[in-house]
Parts: C-alpha cells; sequence; structure tokens
C-alpha cells in the first residue's frame, strides 16, 4: 500500500504497464477523471477501463517508463506531475510517444488524471510503420 502520492502515482503506472487493469482501477475514486488531453475525457474506472482495453489490446507489449515525477501533499491532497515515455510494441517493433501527466489525489485514491501529449506523433505512432 502506498504511504504518499509519489508512491501511489508509481503503483498506477506500474499495474498499468503490466495490463492489471483491474489492480490499477483500485486506486482510483469512483468519479476519477481521465482527461486524454487531445481525445477526450471519461469518468470512473469503468470509463477509464474502456478507454484503455482498445488501446492495450492493439499493443503487443507496452512499458510506460517515469523518467521524472515530482509530487506534493500527502494521500488526503496531493498532486503529482510527471514526465513519461509510453512505449507500445507494434507489429513487432518500438514506438514511442512522450507524456506528461498530471494527477490528484484526495483520500488515497487518483481523482484525477491527465495526459498531455502530441496527437499528431501518436498517430505516427500508431500508424503502420509508425514512429520509434
Amino acid at each position: 500500500m502506498a504511504s504518499n502520492p509519489d508512491e501511489l502515482v508509481r503503483s498506477f503506472i506500474s499495474l498499468l504497464s503490466a495490463r492489471d487493469l483491474d489492480a490499477a482501477l483500485v486506486l482510483v475514486s469512483e468519479d476519477c477523471e481521465y482527461d486524454n488531453v487531445p481525445m477526450g475525457k471519461t469518468h470512473g474506472p469503468e470509463g477509464i477501463r474502456a478507454a484503455l482495453t482498445g488501446f492495450f489490446a492493439m499493443a503487443e507489449d507496452i512499458e510506460w517508463e517515469t523518467l521524472q515525477q515530482v509530487a506534493s501533499g500527502d494521500l488526503a491532497h496531493g498532486t503529482v506531475l510527471n514526465e513519461r515515455d509510453d512505449r507500445l510494441r507494434l507489429s513487432g517493433s518500438w514506438r514511442s510517444l512522450p507524456v506528461c501527466g498530471v494527477f490528484e489525489v484526495r483520500n488515497g485514491l487518483i481523482t484525477l488524471w491527465r495526459d498531455y501529449f502530441d496527437r499528431e506523433t501518436l498517430m505516427k505512432v500508431m500508424s503502420p510503420g509508425g514512429a520509434s
């Protein structure tokens, strides 16, 4: 169990990278807002599941590496900012999407997850023979 917002978000990202949606979604609130900024918002664990299931199904493998992360506050009221390299393997080749994430933590759960990335880069990554 996480003892601070930094650990909570690192656990969340690690579980997503392992494609363990069930365990990851236990760490978000029922009203969590997931804002995939260039793509749109969804809410709650089931909304997040719906948004990620198709994405995960397309990838042969996933590695979300946190490059830098800063956190403030505590599990009652905290904020985490991170820079990630969200890598996925499609058609046998690894592709990389630079992402910056913002997370709000309230009462031990993630209540906001907002990811910022370039939509054009995502389209290149997802296309056949996409950017690596």
